[in-house]
């Protein structure tokens, strides 16, 4: 009898190493919170904060990955809003001091000091938004009275579907409350299989001209942005197998020169980073992943975007 109770409470005594060592080392059981939305279709609760793989993720109460901020910035102060899907928020693989947001505000920081002695760089995104998510956000939260809103997109984006909320607390990268325990966590997460939702299935096949529906959401992303007197910048980052030889397929090319009409006619400042990855060695290097940035990516991007903003606000640059 002694024997079986010394097992039991070893096996529990083994569980509860294993569930610290989930949390402290993993962030395994704090994993990000998600509400759905009408009209946005999802966005990260609001006032959240975890580590995820030793990464710090901070979630402001505007549901940016940011720091808190104040609904008016202070005075002689430059902000900028980027909005994005993944490719700015970063993800779990990012620390919060590596986003391309917090790259950019801190480089800005030292290089414009003498003209604007504070400088704030916001980061509203989630993982999958597309041109109509960020454009529901910007409508319900406004622009923060930022001097430049930024959207980064990637080719993905220009075949997003209409916003939803189905995936939120039914798919696992979705969830909508926190998890018992670390270790359930991990069983969900890694072994259970992912059920399918038929419905978001359907939505992920709706017909008609998406690009020239996603193409109408920046063009009203633009809008807003003018009638705040601010300035727009769009940017897009390629998928890693259209880097190369090989380069987009027939209908990301046709979607590309779409969108390279469509920022001429519009006047909208645009980097496409396809041509600045292609003439970068080694630009496999930038990716962590088919389509997400690393660090060095992050970096890069971040500077490209520094570049065009100084540009647009017709600031020399002190470095």
């Amino acid at each position: 009898m002694k024997v079986v109770i010394f097992m039991i409470l070893g096996v529990i005594g083994l569980l509860i190493v294993i569930e610290m060592g989930l949390r402290s080392l993993f962030g395994f059981g704090n994993p990000l919170v998600y509400i759905g939305d009408s009209q946005i279709g999802y966005l990260l609760a609001p006032n959240q904060s975890t580590r995820r793989f030793g990464n710090r993720i901070e979630i402001n109460e505007f549901s940016m990955r940011s720091s808190s901020i104040a609904k008016i910035p202070a005075p002689s102060t430059l902000r900028v809003l980027l909005l994005g899907d993944s490719i700015a928020n970063g993800g779990w693989w990012t620390d919060q001091k590596n986003t391309i947001s917090s790259l950019i505000m801190n480089s800005l920081t030292s290089a414009i000091a003498d003209k604007y002695p504070q400088v704030e760089v916001l980061n509203a995104s989630a993982n999958s938004w597309g041109p109509r998510n960020e454009l529901a956000y910007l409508q319900r939260f406004g622009s923060f009275e930022a001097q430049v809103v930024v959207l980064l997109i990637n080719t993905d984006d220009l075949f997003a579907h209409t916003p939803t909320a189905l995936p939120v607390g039914r798919d696992r990268n979705y969830p909508d409350s926190k998890p018992p325990l670390a270790l359930v966590e991990v069983w969900e997460r890694y072994i259970t299989k992912q059920q399918p939702i038929p419905e978001l299935k359907a939505l992920q096949t709706e017909p008609g001209d998406r690009v020239g529906v996603n193409l109408a959401a920046i063009k009203q992303i633009q809008a807003i942005v003018r009638q705040h007197d601010s300035k727009f910048l769009l940017a897009m980052t390629p998928l890693l197998r259209e880097l190369g030889e090989t380069g987009p397929l027939d209908y990301e090319i046709t979607a590309r020169q779409r969108l390279s009409e469509f920022t001429k006619t519009q006047q909208i400042f645009y980097i496409d980073f396809l041509p600045l990855f292609n003439e970068t060695a080694n630009a496999q290097a930038l990716y962590h992943d088919s389509i997400h940035m690393n660090l060095q990516g992050n970096q890069f991007v971040s500077a490209a975007i520094e570049r065009s903003l100084l540009e647009i606000l017709q600031i020399k640059s002190q470095n």
